[in-house]
């Protein structure tokens, strides 16, 4: 967490999940992971903005060997790419979900998840 990441990681132990979205004209895009430039047009009127939480899920892979801490703690995992609604796709893990259930395009929606030893939640995504 830095100054500029600051509020994303406020709203996200709050519940809420914030996108950046272009204000430039002829642009207007939103994506995600938050930067402080637009990565299409390069302007710099970007604006923080509360997502839906809804989204698609894009592709996925189900990790059934890592070490590293904390990812070994809680195999097998889904990570994941989803589209979220507003449009960016972003790489996330899947829960409450058996592997089997899994489908492209099926309909998912925000949740946190405290990230161990830190004041953090991270967005993770389950079926609707």
């Amino acid at each position: 967490m830095d100054a500029f990441t600051r509020p994303y990681w406020d709203a996200a132990a709050r519940g809420r999940l914030l996108i950046r979205r272009c204000r430039a004209r002829g642009c207007g895009r939103a994506h995600h992971y938050p930067r402080e430039i637009c990565p299409r047009c390069w302007s710099e009127d970007v604006v923080w903005e509360e997502a839906t939480g809804r989204a698609t899920l894009h592709t996925w892979s189900v990790v059934h060997v890592n070490d590293l801490p904390p990812f070994g703690e809680r195999l097998p995992y889904v990570a994941a790419v989803v589209d979220l609604a507003e449009g960016p796709r972003m790489a996330t893990e899947v829960v409450d979900c058996p592997e089997d259930r899994l489908r492209i395009g099926m309909d998912l929606r925000v949740t946190f998840r405290a990230l161990p030893e830190t004041p953090l939640e991270i967005p993770v995504f389950r079926p609707c």
